[in-house]
């Protein structure tokens, strides 16, 4: 649309500089449709971003979680390279306290900071 409008803008624009009688037609604004597509350009560039996001979120629970804990399936079917769900808690424990390990430890810097501010 914005290629459309900006070709019958130069089109008129052309017509009147070669001194001819241009239509009388209203021609749509060129910056107003210029607008338009840079918000369309922000809208994509915000659907990338967030499907880069996505993958990554992605790429690093599987990277964290390799296995996976096998879902209510037939009894005679066995899926390999899953884990139980015992191990599974056991991770996840293990994930939430080094989080937790984390937190303090940046709590714990923090307040050194503030302390040798207040000095």
């Amino acid at each position: 649309n914005l290629m459309r409008i900006a070709a019958l803008n130069l089109s008129q624009n052309t017509t009147i500089d070669n001194g001819q009688k241009s239509n009388d037609t209203a021609l749509q604004r060129f910056d107003k449709s210029l607008e338009e597509f840079y918000a369309l350009c922000d809208q994509v560039e915000l659907c990338l971003r967030l499907a880069f996001e996505c993958l990554s979120q992605s790429i690093d629970s599987s990277k964290h979680s390799p296995n996976l804990v096998p879902t209510a399936t037939k009894p005679d079917t066995v899926q390999t390279e899953s884990q139980s769900y015992t191990q599974y808690l056991s991770m996840i424990k293990s994930q939430i306290s080094c989080a937790k390990d984390i937190h303090n430890a940046l709590l714990e810097c923090s307040k050194r900071i503030a302390s040798k501010g207040q000095i």
